[in-house]
């Protein structure tokens, strides 16, 4: 039984390879750009629109509606980040309805990665909205001897948002297989079904958790 996509090795030299994790994350990427860029093309302002635009303004206004409820007073500011996170966490929890496709969130190598990227957002819309020194100085806060614990809390939320999305998929891939192997025809279809609603709330949480860090990282530049 395969625990992720990065035991499905394409082609291998020496130590560098390329495995289905890579090749799904790429592909995922190539599909959101160019899906993007086809949809907002001939984007128009007035009451005729197409399909894929009021698809995508119903989502992106749903993304921004949540963003704002998190408590940031400018969402289209943060849209962008948090938009992207959503939507390549829910593409590659959506495309499992696709044979042979493994979802690179199954790899802990990719939930690391986006952790990492909510890891340097922090700061970065922080000490942007407050200024570096009293960014720096809210690690202190109440008192400078929660410096240290303030930290580590900041690295372990970072280590726990990797490993909840990669545990929640790891674990429904597995509850799959072996649901597929007792009985391969009612239950794999139910538990599919499943697993895609599974991962869109996956998907939810993950951009909401890192819009609630961002939340506390500028709380005090926007209260200004």
């Amino acid at each position: 039984m395969r625990l992720s996509a990065d035991d499905i090795v394409f082609w291998r030299s020496g130590f560098i390879k390329l495995n289905a994790t890579i090749l799904y994350t790429w592909g995922l990427m190539l599909f959101l750009t160019l899906g993007s860029r086809l949809v907002t093309r001939n984007l128009s302002t007035g009451l005729h629109r197409s399909r894929w635009q009021n698809l995508l303004e119903i989502v992106v206004t749903g993304i921004e509606k949540q963003i704002g409820e998190v408590g940031l007073q400018r969402p289209r500011k943060y849209l962008g980040f948090l938009g992207t996170l959503f939507l390549f966490v829910a593409s590659a929890n959506l495309f499992t309805i696709f044979p042979g496709y493994e979802p690179p969130t199954g790899s802990l190598s990719t939930t690391a990665a986006l952790a990492l990227c909510v890891l340097a957002a922090v700061p970065l819309y922080g000490i942007a909205e407050q200024g570096l020194l009293s960014y720096l100085k809210s690690y202190a806060e109440p008192t400078p001897l929660m410096l240290p614990f303030n930290i580590i809390s900041e690295l372990s939320r970072t280590l726990a948002l990797a490993v909840r999305l990669f545990g929640n998929m790891m674990s429904g891939s597995m509850i799959l297989a072996i649901l597929l192997t007792v009985t391969p025809f009612i239950f794999p279809i139910v538990m599919s079904a499943l697993g895609l609603l599974t991962g869109m709330v996956q998907a939810y949480i993950f951009s909401i958790l890192a819009a609630v860090y961002i939340a506390a990282a500028t709380r005090g530049g926007e209260d200004g």
